[in-house]
């Protein structure tokens, strides 16, 4: 049953950059079915993935039937949209291996198991493993003009730099998969980034010159960030959706950092909120800026979506760590890899283990063993101990003279908090 507007729900959240005349009314019409592809590039999807996932969430929650597409063939040639050079290709065990790993994650985000409208993941290696080249070329290749292919802004924004006949290829592959969709699945829309406008349209022209059907398209406009810079890149690279390849720490980092304005937009964007809720948190940031709730709001629902309300609550916890408001048992609770990121940029001192054992006061520790980095002389260091400027490991240190026997985080590390601000960790080798 379709249970409501799928388009003006698109459009109220700016998710529309483009749309073809008649998907609308197709829509209202018939539960329909819609595909969007991913090439498995890589073994986890990435924050950039997001908003077409977010278009298929919005999709099944209107009543149709959405399609993932792991092009486990296209992902053997690469798509040039949006490239400046032709990527490196994978072997077929890497995207096998690939393709699995994005199955998985899908699963976080669509209903795969009830109704009429349930969710699918289709492979497209399975269609194009029997399609021998020949075949390929008659039953598709002549029915696209050489004229009509070249005239794709993906192919005309290489052709000074250089394009294979490979890369050249990947359109009319990209059609056949929704001609395959159409006719065995009875898809009739692909969904995509703006950059795939030319490659989904090639689809329904295809479609329309070899099975006298009609076919629609939809692209979202490319994320990008006020501040110039790229959508879903840090300078370590990508926002994984893989908590080993980017933490849960870090990437409910990423979202609280947003600006106002970004903010503002992608919560609309990746979020399921109302448009009633997203304006009572725009009234609430306005009349309160510095408490940032439109930032909260979409770092705890994207970490919570994305991971779990377990994984949140560490975040936070992490988060609160480092702005002075953790305890001791927090601290001690927080495994190496995101101590080490909390604090990532905090001078580091490093001691043996035999000098640990040796210091025979905390004064001694913070001052001589650390070779003067945390204080430069046993006074500073015992004037501020007696004074309750000091902790380690989240605890006040009042005694100058105390032995430093202080149980070590993860059996090497030592936290030591100068004031309100200055932290520096100690590793205990």
């Amino acid at each position: 049953m379709i249970t409501k507007n799928f388009v003006a729900e698109l459009k109220w959240r700016g998710m529309i950059h483009d749309i073809m005349p008649g998907t609308e009314e197709q829509l209202n019409k018939e539960i329909t079915s819609a595909y969007v592809g991913v090439d498995p590039t890589a073994d986890s999807l990435h924050i950039g993935h997001l908003v077409s996932i977010m278009m298929l969430k919005h999709f099944q929650l209107a009543g149709h039937k959405p399609i993932m597409l792991v092009g486990g063939a296209t992902g053997m040639i690469g798509d040039p949209s949006g490239k400046s050079e032709e990527r490196n290709l994978l072997s077929e065990e890497i995207l096998n291996y690939n393709v699995e790993c994005l199955k998985k994650q899908m699963s976080k985000f669509l209903d795969f198991q009830s109704g009429t409208n349930a969710a699918e993941i289709v492979n497209n290696f399975d269609w194009f493993k029997q399609f021998d080249l020949l075949s390929f070329l008659r039953d598709v290749g002549k029915n696209l003009t050489v004229n009509y292919m070249m005239s794709k802004d993906s192919v005309q924004k290489r052709l000074e730099t250089g394009l294979s006949f490979t890369e050249f290829s990947y359109q009319l592959l990209q059609g056949y998969d929704f001609l395959h969709l159409y006719l065995n699945k009875n898809c009739k829309i692909q969904m995509g980034g703006s950059d795939q406008w030319g490659n989904i349209v090639t689809g329904t022209e295809l479609i329309r010159r070899k099975a006298s059907g009609d076919a629609f398209a939809i692209t979202c406009p490319l994320i990008t960030k006020s501040d110039g810079g790229k959508f879903g890149k840090t300078e370590k690279g990508n926002v994984w959706l893989d908590p080993e390849k980017t933490s849960p720490y870090q990437f409910y980092q990423f979202w609280l950092n947003a600006s106002d304005e970004d903010a503002a937009k992608w919560i609309r964007i990746f979020t399921l909120l109302s448009q009633d809720q997203i304006e009572a948190l725009e009234k609430q940031q306005l009349e309160a800026p510095h408490l940032r709730v439109l930032q909260k709001s979409l770092a705890d629902l994207l970490t919570t979506m994305v991971h779990s309300k377990e994984e949140l609550e560490k975040a936070i916890q992490a988060s609160e760590i480092l702005f002075g408001k953790g305890t001791t048992d927090m601290l001690e609770s927080m495994d190496e890899k995101t101590l080490l990121q909390v604090f990532e940029g905090v001078p580091m001192v490093q001691v043996s283990a035999q000098e640990y054992q040796q210091v025979s006061t905390l004064t001694d520790l913070l001052s001589v063993t650390t070779q003067s980095i945390i204080f430069p002389s046993k006074g500073e260091a015992r004037k501020m101990i007696s004074q309750g400027g000091v902790s380690v490991n989240k605890t006040k240190m009042d005694d100058p003279n105390m032995s430093p026997t202080i149980p070590l985080l993860k059996n090497k590390y030592l936290l030591v908090q100068k004031g309100k601000k200055n932290y520096i960790l100690i590793e205990v080798q």
